[in-house]
């Protein structure tokens, strides 16, 4: 039986999360706690069987990432998923670098809210697709070219770029595959090769990356040369 815990300040939205729990997860135990004191006294308590515990940005005694860094510095085992109408991508991204497993907006419709929670229960790492996919530029920026490129990212092949443009657009490997059309265990073949090759050890450091070097302007480059 899966153990979940929510932490938020308003019984509806606990409520509402719950029945979804309930619904999609049967069998699946839910504590709640509605303040960051309670979420940590009853994560303590339930230390062995919790599985995941979702976390409020806006509790009355955390604000912003405070709760996050405060459970990571007391317990850091605990799987901890940020659940928040909060939707920047910096303080998503921040969020991951701290040690979070995923994140998932509060506007998040009920069976994408459903398969987050499974792939978080699975070990993977959930990020928005909606939140981490950046609009495009006013005035888009010419294409980088092969020999202007970061060097790390001319040591992936067309296929690995491809897949880490949708990493880094917050893609799990399940979609990946399904976009690309290739089987699962391929991205994930893929995924460390990228990881290597960018010389970083998590997908979020590769993700952070792919941002930094304007990964499709390279892309955009290298099909053109």
């Amino acid at each position: 039986m899966m153990t979940l815990m929510v932490a938020d300040d308003h019984p509806l939205f606990r409520d509402a999360i719950g029945a979804v729990i309930a619904a999609g997860l049967p069998g699946t135990r839910l504590l709640e706690a509605d303040s960051l004191m309670r979420a940590m006294q009853q994560a303590e308590r339930h230390e062995e069987s919790l599985d995941l515990l979702l976390l409020d940005l806006d509790l009355p005694d955390a604000e912003g990432l405070d709760g996050l860094r405060r459970l990571r510095a007391t317990l850091p085992a605990l799987p901890v998923a940020i659940l928040s109408a909060e939707q920047d991508r910096r303080t998503v991204l921040a969020a991951i670098e701290m040690g979070a497993v995923g994140y998932i907006p509060k506007s998040t419709p009920r069976d994408d809210l459903l398969a987050a929670l499974r792939q978080l229960l699975e070990g993977q790492l959930y990020l928005p697709p909606q939140v981490m996919r950046r609009p495009p530029p006013a005035h888009p920026a010419p294409a980088v070219t092969a020999a202007a490129a970061d060097p790390r990212l001319a040591r992936l092949t067309d296929k690995q770029l491809e897949v880490l443009e949708r990493l880094s657009q917050g893609a799990s490997n399940k979609d990946i595959a399904r976009q690309l059309n290739i089987a699962e265990t391929t991205v994930k073949t893929h995924v460390s090769a990228i990881l290597r090759k960018l010389g970083v050890t998590r997908r979020v450091q590769a993700m952070l990356l792919a941002g930094e070097l304007d990964l499709p302007a390279y892309r955009a480059g290298r099909r053109s040369g």
